[in-house]
């Protein structure tokens, strides 16, 4: 099945009908005027974030990091997704899945369970795995792993060193070692987590 990660993105790829409907800055028409957008909230978020340790395995946290991500980009921030995409669970399905995963991780961590930059990408993984939201999955389940990495004691990760948002190898490079860790082999992803 493909959807936007097998698609070619430029820059001035017009948003769709949907996408503009949950906007809300109404004068956004391109994913780059988007991308600039979020990334302008996303910066904010980040530092909020990084201000002190925070709950990541809290149900509430992941929400409201989601929302600080993109609330003045997207009407639905902070919101679980009611329709299906490409990938992710079923709708109906995300607030069990989501709660499973942090339940996981809050065995996990305390617990060691993984070496620490395991423990971070398989977090950041999973969350993907689920994709408990409508817009911005990626980057925000790629910043819980940060979080926790940090949380870890571990610097953030690299994610490549590239604009993961536009086509190209390091946008290629991840999606690929995504789809090995659906396959159960993490090997890749911590490695690119690190490039």
């Amino acid at each position: 099945m493909t959807g936007l990660h097998d698609q070619p993105d430029d820059g001035a790829t017009p948003l769709s009908p949907e996408e503009r409907e949950s906007l809300i800055p109404a004068h956004i028409s391109l994913r780059r005027e988007l991308n600039q957008l979020e990334q302008q909230n996303i910066l904010e978020a980040d530092v909020w974030a990084f201000d002190r340790q925070r709950p990541l395995t809290s149900e509430a946290f992941a929400k409201t990091l989601h929302r600080r991500m993109y609330g003045r980009v997207w009407n639905s921030a902070g919101s679980y997704r009611t329709t299906e995409k490409y990938l992710g669970v079923l709708p109906h399905e995300i607030q069990v899945r989501l709660i499973g995963v942090l339940r996981d991780f809050d065995y996990w961590i305390p617990n060691k369970a993984f070496p620490p930059d395991e423990l971070g990408v398989r977090f950041h993984h999973a969350l993907v795995v689920v994709h408990p939201f409508p817009n911005g999955n990626g980057r925000w389940s790629r910043l819980m792993g940060d979080l926790l990495a940090v949380q870890l004691g571990q610097p953030r990760y690299t994610w490549g060193r590239a604009d993961l948002q536009a086509a190209g190898g390091g946008r290629k490079a991840y999606i690929e070692a995504l789809q090995a860790a659906d396959g159960h082999n993490l090997d890749p992803l911590i490695a690119f987590s690190r490039s």
